[in-house]
């Protein structure tokens, strides 16, 4: 975003343009017309003796004029190399000042003024870190702040801060500039002719140690609330170092910050990251909470603060100190920034979330993969029954759509077929093969998390081709005996009845609807496999959610559950819910969202309508028998079948894909190593083809 460029201020009356002209020779003999000389002179000549907000005012127009991107060519001695306009300008700046002590002890002034009437506590113990509201209550905040007019506060550093920086490019502005000149600047305006008794930087000293304290009380709270205290039981409380870290942080107050207090308080610090970590591992067993996590990540950038904030204390004076402050000061002006960005917030905490998610997600599709023939073998198996089911599946649909039922009667009966197919393939033990690209993907970005790069690759090298060749078999399988169960329950249909299952008029409207190019087809199946990667976080939800509250454990200690069925039958009952919740969730979920499109489409006037390989394949078996044998071999039959296929390529594809770029994006995976990982995979294809279709003999 352009920024305006600060305006030349205005020559006051008796202060003639010979003076500014010599006043440019002497600071910049080399090139004595230069803009940024000129505005100098005139801001030097229009410090403010009064009142705040014209102070504010004054040092918004010197900021402005040191980001002036405008080169500074000529203003350096020829000796020196050429440096940053910004750079050239703060040198010119100290320059000056060191040379004239008129124009030095008004700048003073207006420094001490502007410190001594202005808090730094809200800018070092507040800004950048999460407001301890939790994630919902700080997503509102920040778009009232958004969208609400904010009111002025000029007694706060924090709105200062932000008000001379308005772009977030400025943090690198700040960070290149040379800490020796902000040093000379420093010592050059600690008070003017007559230093006050409290400088501009024991008070900003002062602000800091204050930062520290209260930083100290809120981090100890959150440290000690029974859900991350429950999360570390390797900890006991009376141990606890967030118990040490207030008493620590009053040493750091009580003794001015002396370098054995700040070692101290850098030790306890330390102790306290410890404990984040635990329980952060526990939150790996025992599931996830967006509350829980956020808070850990205020206790974590909390405690990473009061580190920066005690290295600018134990920072020798001069060049050393102003380092350490440009770093503190870079890192506020940056996460000041990110403060008023709704998107950071909800990114960074869905990030968090969906690695959890993810995880559980992937849990659930380890049984979606083989190893031994043996294993393929019962996969295939499984695949088969679940093509029985969905055979009967696709008759029901077909005949709920021949019933004059309201739209949500109608919707009510697809959800209840829907969810009714797929828990009987729970409860059966049988496989749908659109259910594994999400679940195996997820799995797979688990597993891109886990280890180093070396052993991370070689495990993944033998994990793709065993996801490839079950989710192929798995489609084979389903599709296999769909055919001859449609077909057969057709005939069966027929004998009873004296006619096929489908008119003629049906039949047609089944092939129509499946053609590649004349109809939605393409929309509709990707649409699907939005829907089946939506139900596969639903499952990761629902295993997360469970194990988080504990459910099972609770379930297998109910008393009225262990007066019925007894311990041991508690205890079972717990061990079924924990392994079938995951698959509850998803069934229940990718049965509801299958039927949601047509209804919601007809509610609105839009032509939804969903497209499952599966399904959709045994509907055509069905208008096949239907229409007979000649009218298979026609050329709008023949369509409709290759129809089926770019619906399994983009049902699989698609929810793959969807599920795979989460799982990478959870676990912050590198672009280069997905495109290693892609040309290795893609080499071994070429030498072992064999591997992605069947399983090794031994």
């Amino acid at each position: 975003m352009s920024r305006p460029l600060p305006q030349p201020v205005p020559v006051r009356e008796g202060r003639s343009s010979r003076e500014v002209d010599a006043f440019c020779v002497e600071f910049a003999p080399r090139a004595p017309g230069h803009p940024a000389v000129r505005d100098l002179q005139h801001l030097l000549a229009d410090v403010p003796s009064e009142g705040l907000e014209a102070r504010l005012e004054w040092v918004e127009r010197w900021v402005a004029w040191l980001r002036d991107p405008m080169p500074a060519l000529g203003l350096m001695e020829p000796t020196e190399p050429e440096a940053p306009a910004a750079v050239t300008r703060l040198a010119l700046w100290v320059r000056v000042l060191e040379a004239r002590a008129s124009a030095r002890e008004p700048v003073a002034v207006l420094v001490r003024e502007v410190t001594s009437a202005t808090s730094g506590l809200k800018l070092f113990s507040q800004v950048g870190l999460p407001t301890g509201l939790g994630f919902l209550d700080e997503v509102s905040e920040r778009l009232a702040r958004r969208l609400l007019p904010s009111p002025p506060e000029n007694h706060q550093l924090s709105e200062l801060l932000l008000r001379l920086f308005p772009d977030p490019g400025d943090a690198d502005l700040l960070e290149g500039l040379p800490p020796e000149l902000l040093a000379r600047l420093s010592t050059l305006l600690q008070g003017g002719t007559q230093p006050p008794v409290r400088g501009p930087a024991m008070m900003v000293r002062t602000s800091l140690v204050d930062a520290l304290g209260l930083l100290a009380v809120q981090t100890a709270a959150l440290g000690l609330a029974e859900d991350v205290r429950d999360r570390c039981p390797e900890v006991s409380f009376r141990s606890s170092p967030f118990l040490k870290l207030r008493r620590v942080c009053e040493g750091v107050q009580a003794r001015d910050a002396a370098p054995d207090s700040l070692r101290e308080l850098g030790d306890v610090v330390e102790e306290c990251q410890q404990v984040v970590a635990i329980v952060s591992s526990h939150l790996e067993q025992y599931g996830v909470s967006v509350d829980l996590v956020y808070r850990l990540e205020r206790i974590r950038r909390s405690l990473e603060r009061m580190e920066a904030i005690a290295r600018v204390l134990g920072a020798e004076p001069g060049e050393a100190s102003w380092r350490e402050g440009l770093v503190l000061m870079t890192d506020l002006l940056r996460q000041a920034h990110t403060d008023r960005s709704v998107r950071a917030v909800v990114a960074g905490n869905a990030r968090l979330l969906a690695r959890k998610v993810i995880e559980r997600a992937g849990h659930s599709g380890e049984h979606y993969l083989t190893t031994t023939r043996a294993e393929y073998h019962r996969m295939v198996h499984s695949a088969a029954g679940g093509g029985l089911i969905i055979a009967v599946t696709a008759i029901l649909k077909l005949y709920a759509a021949t019933l004059a039922l309201a739209p949500f009667f109608y919707g009510l009966a697809l959800a209840g077929t829907y969810v009714g197919s797929f828990l009987m393939m729970q409860v059966t033990g049988f496989t749908l093969a659109t259910k594994q690209p999400s679940m195996a993907a997820a799995m797979l970005g688990s597993a891109i998390g886990q280890g180093g790069t070396a052993g991370r690759l070689s495990h993944l090298m033998e994990l793709i081709p065993r996801i490839i060749r079950s989710q192929i078999a798995t489609a084979l399988a389903n599709m296999g005996t769909v055919l001859p169960a449609a077909v057969g329950l057709s005939m069966l249909f027929a004998w009873w009845k004296g006619h096929p299952l489908l008119n003629a008029a049906q039949a047609h409207y089944v092939v129509d609807a499946l053609h590649p190019w004349r109809s939605g087809t393409v929309f509709y199946a990707a649409l699907t496999g939005v829907l089946l990667w939506l139900s596969s976080l639903v499952a990761g939800w629902m295993e997360n959610w469970a194990v988080y509250r504990r459910i099972p454990e609770a379930l297998a200690h109910h008393r009225a559950l262990r007066r019925a069925l007894g311990d041991e039958g508690a205890k079972k009952l717990a061990g079924l819910f924990s392994r079938n919740i995951s698959g509850l969730g998803g069934n229940v979920s990718i049965g509801i969202l299958l039927a949601l499109p047509p209804v919601v489409g007809n509610f609105f006037g839009l032509p939804l309508d969903i497209r499952h390989v599966t399904i959709s394949f045994g509907q055509l078996c069905l208008a096949g028998y239907a229409l007979g044998p000649t009218a298979v071999l026609q050329p709008d039959f023949l369509a409709a079948l290759g129809g089926i296929g770019v619906i399994l390529a983009i049902n699989l594809g698609v929810s793959f894909s969807l599920a795979l770029g989460v799982a990478l994006r959870a676990r912050d995976v590198p672009v280069r190593d997905v495109v290693r990982l892609v040309r290795l995979m893609s080499a071994r294809f070429l030498r072992e083809p064999r591997a992605f279709l069947s399983p090794p003999r031994a």
